[in-house]
């Protein structure tokens, strides 16, 4: 019976008396993870793909400057490892690199923005002072 409550026991099962493999907790988890991030690509796939174009700036925009949300927790981790292990060592240089990449889409993301904003602005009229006519 205690076989039956393991993680993963209906993934992958030998059949033999003396045989049974299961799933560990870790790749379980890990199973889990990757299949949440597949679903989200498809699911953000299919949304993107239903955006008109006259909505894709200002919502990409948008998204950009909410990955400021991954800066912070990137800068947080980078924060908070400590030691000289190996795994410490590529754990600082991936938040590093989480860090850099993640402040390059928030700057894109306001730089976009701005460029779209410029777009409403109203342009002063060249002509206006010279009269009907250019007279």
């Amino acid at each position: 019976m205690e076989a039956l409550m393991r993680p993963g026991f209906l993934l992958l099962q030998v059949t033999g008396e003396a045989v049974e493999t299961t799933l560990s907790e870790n790749a379980a988890v890990l199973l889990l993870t990757i299949y949440v991030l597949l679903l989200a690509i498809f699911l953000g796939f299919e949304l993107i793909g239903r955006v008109p174009a006259t909505l894709h700036t200002p919502l990409m925009s948008g998204t950009n400057a909410i990955h400021g949300i991954v800066v912070l927790g990137a800068m947080i981790i980078l924060g908070s490892i400590e030691g000289s292990s190996l795994l410490d060592n590529v754990l600082k240089v991936l938040a590093f690199i989480a860090v850099v990449l993640g402040s390059a889409n928030v700057f894109g993301g306001f730089v976009v923005t701005d460029r779209m904003l410029e777009m409403f602005k109203r342009k002063p009229a060249a002509g206006k002072s010279a009269g009907v006519g250019g007279k």
